[in-house]
């Protein structure tokens, strides 16, 4: 199993941006030099809390600091960018990184984005597939290009100067384009299954019960079998939100108590998903149950994975016992309320947590 990292990110609302930038450059760089395979960074416009309002942005400003680690968007919100700005921005960031990246993209999931790009209570999912085909159109045609869609329109035909390059827009370094991975929130995923007809590869989110993410396997391989293509659980990734620590007692202060970043996470996200964001469901097996029930104090204890090395070992073999054959673990980076317990974490992942992981998956 391979070892990768992924943050939204997410901070407290009154931390200063400059402060938490920083703060989230130096988890890239740290995974970087520890060994981790991938790390990806979300993106948010309207929020205070989750402040990384472009993720390309934000990977450009390490692309020359990292030495091996793969970097990648996590993801794209597609309806709130024009698809010729896209297709530009990605490319570049693709040349800059000459390969070492990741397509990752969405309709996007919070509503005061939607809103303020005009496309709250619209089909999000929608716009979102014309947006990633015309981004796709882009980077195989030439221009001046002419796609018309319900929503964008493409074409430099009327300012065009071939001779100077004028009109076009870049490809990208990787061709026919970077991977593209698409984050599978919904439990069943019919995403998922379309996604791997096109030979887009899923990432299972950190906040859903183990029996959603389990979910998510049986449509992967529906999509990939529709298309005569083999399913292969190295090409699925899972991100899971775990602190390991060196003795059991700061282990579930930190990670599961109220002082933490990881109570702090899902206090944040639940305001986020359940009653404005009608995502309820994912917090709860019995539907009927009601979303009071659903809260940091009861979710932090079944979502985050925490404790010493062989605890964290044993939980996550059982993890993936019970939700399937996924090749790559995400590690979240949430909020440094304590930067020392949470470098010493990520560095126990690497060090001595994933190392028994495979030698009792034999991997």
């Amino acid at each position: 199993m391979r070892l990768g990292t992924f943050m939204m990110p997410l901070h407290p609302p009154t931390r200063e941006p400059w402060r938490t930038y920083a703060e989230d450059r130096e988890a890239i760089l740290l995974a970087d030099k520890l060994g981790y395979r991938e790390a990806l960074v979300g993106e948010h416009v309207t929020d205070l809390a989750e402040n990384v309002t472009s993720c390309c942005m934000f990977l450009a400003s390490v692309a020359h600091d990292i030495k091996q680690i793969v970097l990648g968007t996590g993801t794209v919100n597609m309806p709130n960018s024009h698809p010729a700005a896209i297709a530009a921005q990605v490319a570049m960031l693709d040349h800059l990184l000459k390969g070492r990246f990741i397509f990752g993209i969405s309709p996007g999931g919070l509503m005061s984005d939607a809103e303020a790009f005009g496309n709250y209570k619209k089909d999000r999912n929608a716009i979102f597939l014309e947006s990633i085909n015309m981004v796709l159109d882009i980077w195989k045609g030439e221009a001046p290009y002419n796609l018309q869609g319900q929503y964008f329109h493409v074409t430099t035909q009327n300012t065009q100067i071939p001779e100077i390059g004028q009109g076009a827009i870049i490809k990208p370094y990787q061709q026919p384009h970077p991977p593209i991975v698409v984050t599978a929130v919904a439990p069943h995923s019919k995403g998922v299954t379309e996604a791997a007809k096109r030979g887009w590869t899923p990432i299972s989110a950190n906040f859903l019960l183990p029996e959603w993410v389990k979910s998510h396997w049986p449509r992967y391989v529906e999509g990939c079998e529709a298309v005569g293509k083999k399913a292969d659980g190295k090409d699925w990734r899972v991100a899971k939100s775990i602190f390991v620590a060196d003795d059991e007692r700061t282990a579930k202060e930190y990670g599961l108590g109220p002082k933490g970043p990881y109570h702090f996470y899902f206090k944040q996200l639940i305001r986020k998903l359940v009653g404005l964001g009608g995502r309820g469901n994912l917090f709860k097996l019995d539907q009927n149950e009601p979303d009071s029930s659903i809260t940091a104090d009861t979710m932090t204890p079944r979502l985050v994975i925490a404790g010493t090395v062989n605890s964290v070992v044993e939980q996550l073999l059982a993890f993936r016992e019970k939700v399937g054959p996924f090749g790559t673990l995400y590690y979240p980076c949430h909020d440094w309320v304590d930067p020392q317990l949470a470098k010493r974490s990520m560095e126990l992942m690497v060090e001595q947590v994933m190392p028994k992981v495979n030698a009792a998956l034999k991997e």
